[in-house]
C-alpha cells in the first residue's frame, strides 16, 4: 500500500465539474485580478471567520507582512512570536524592519507559551504574533491580556488553521488581525499561492488594501509606497468553490485524527496530538512525537507511507536568523521537539484502512526495534513547506 502525506488529486476530481467552468468564466472575461471573485471571496471568508473585512493578497507570507505593516510595525520595533513555525512568520516580521523576539512553546499544544510573553515585552515591543500551528489555536485569552496591558497589536498567524475555533469563536476573529495562507496543501487551498488578511479594524483593512496594490487608491495615483500582492481572480474563483466544503473537510480531518489517536494510544513510544478543552483542532497536520523519529520515518517510507517533518530546524537557530543572537538551548521545548516531531498522512479523503495500515506499520516498527533488528536506511524524506 502507498499512502501520500497529502493527496490533492481525489479532492480535485470530486470538484472538477464545478471548478473548470469557474476558471473558464474568468478567462472569458479576462478580468484577472481584483475582480468580482476576489471581492466576493473577501466578503465570504471574512464572514466565515466571524470578522468584518477580508483583503486578498498574494500569499500567507504577504498577509503576515502587510498586516504588520498596516499596524505601523517598522524598523526599531520588536515583535514577539515563536520559533516553532515556518520561516515565513519570521520573514514577515523581518521584512518590516522589526526584530523577532522568540518565546518557547507549550509542550501540549506546540503553540506559544503565553506565560513567557510578559517577560519578553520591552519598550520596543509593538506586536505579538501567536501561531495556530498545525491547526490547533494558540491559547489566546492570556495573549490578549498581555497585549491589552501593554497596548500591543495582536496578529494571528492562522495560515494553518482555517476553521479552527477557540472558545467557540473561529480563529481570525480573536486578535486585531489575522493572516491566512491559501497555499495549495492547506485545509482551504488554492491551485498555487494566495493569502488573506482578515480584520475587524477598518483602518487596518484600508491600509492593507493600499499596500497590496502599490499604494494606489486609483490607477497611477499612489498615496503610499506599497507592493504588488494581489490575489488573482482564478485562485479566488477556485477558493469560492472550495469554501462551502471546508467545514465538512475539517470534520473528516477530525475523524481521522480520532482514529489515529485510538490506534496509536497503545504504543508507549508515541505521543499523539492533544486537543485542549478550549480548542477545536482542524488538523492541517497530524503530528506525533517519537524519540527515534528518523528511524521510524525511514521505516514508514520503506513501507510506502509518506511523512513530513514540520519543522526540523527551529527558526531561532537557522542561519538566516543568526543576527538575532539566539543560541542553541535558549528555547528548550522547541529544540527538543524539533528532533521528535513527525507528520503522518492527513487529508479528508483518507480511509479507515489507510489509517489502520499506517498505525500497524508504526506498531511493527517498535516491535522490530525491541527485537534489535536493523531498520533499513532510505533516501531523503519528503518535507512540505508551510
Amino acid at each position: 500500500m502507498t499512502i501520500e502525506l497529502v493527496d490533492l488529486k481525489q479532492q480535485y476530481q470530486s470538484l472538477k465539474d464545478q471548478i473548470i467552468p469557474q476558471i473558464e468564466q474568468v478567462l472569458s472575461g479576462m478580468k484577472l485580478f481584483l475582480g468580482e471573485n476576489v471581492y466576493q471571496l473577501e466578503e465570504e471568508f471574512a464572514q466565515y471567520c466571524g470578522s468584518r473585512f477580508g483583503i486578498g493578497v498574494g500569499s500567507g507570507t504577504d498577509a503576515l507582512y502587510l498586516a504588520l505593516s498596516a499596524a505601523g510595525v517598522g524598523p526599531g520595533d520588536e515583535v514577539i512570536t515563536v520559533s516553532h513555525t515556518f520561516i515565513a512568520t519570521v520573514e514577515a516580521i523581518a521584512s518590516t524592519g522589526a526584530r523577532p523576539v522568540f518565546v518557547d512553546i507549550d509542550p501540549s499544544t506546540y503553540t506559544m507559551d503565553a506565560s513567557q510573553i510578559e517577560a519578553a515585552v520591552t519598550p520596543r515591543t509593538r506586536a505579538i504574533v501567536p501561531v495556530h500551528i498545525y491547526g490547533h489555536p494558540a491559547d489566546m485569552s492570556p495573549v490578549l491580556a498581555v497585549a491589552r496591558k501593554h497596548s500591543l497589536f495582536v496578529l494571528e498567524d492562522a495560515c494553518q488553521a482555517h476553521g479552527s475555533e477557540y472558545r467557540d469563536a473561529r480563529v481570525g476573529s480573536l486578535g486585531d488581525a489575522a493572516a491566512f495562507s491559501f497555499y495549495y496543501s492547506k485545509n482551504l487551498g488554492a491551485y498555487g499561492e494566495g493569502g488573506m488578511v482578515v480584520t475587524k479594524d477598518r483602518d487596518v483593512a484600508t491600509r492593507v488594501q493600499l499596500l497590496r496594490n502599490h499604494g494606489a487608491k486609483d490607477r497611477y495615483h499612489h498615496s503610499i509606497i506599497g507592493i504588488n500582492s494581489r490575489l488573482d481572480e482564478i485562485q479566488a474563483a477556485i477558493l469560492r468553490v472550495k469554501l462551502p466544503h471546508l467545514d465538512s473537510w475539517n470534520t473528516m480531518r477530525r475523524t481521522w485524527a480520532r482514529h489515529y489517536n485510538q490506534q496509536l494510544a497503545e504504543i508507549e513510544h508515541v505521543v499523539t496530538p492533544q486537543e485542549q478543552p478550549y480548542a477545536k483542532h482542524v488538523y492541517h497536520l497530524y503530528v506525533i512525537r517519537v524519540r527515534d523519529r528518523d528511524g521510524l520515518q525511514r521505516w514508514l517510507k520503506a513501507h510506502g507511507v509518506s511523512t513530513g517533518v514540520h519543522y526540523p530546524l527551529p527558526c531561532h537557530v537557522q542561519e538566516a536568523c543568526g543576527a538575532y543572537g539566539y543560541q542553541a538551548g535558549s528555547l528548550p521545548v522547541t529544540e527538543a521537539f524539533a528532533d521528535q516531531i513527525l507528520s503522518l498522512p492527513m487529508y479528508p479523503e483518507l480511509t479507515v484502512d489507510q489509517i489502520s495500515y499506517v498505525s500497524q506499520t508504526i506498531r511493527d516498527y517498535f516491535k522490530r526495534s525491541r527485537r534489535g533488528r536493523p531498520v533499513p536506511a532510505s533516501s531523503a524524506v519528503q518535507r512540505i513547506p508551510s
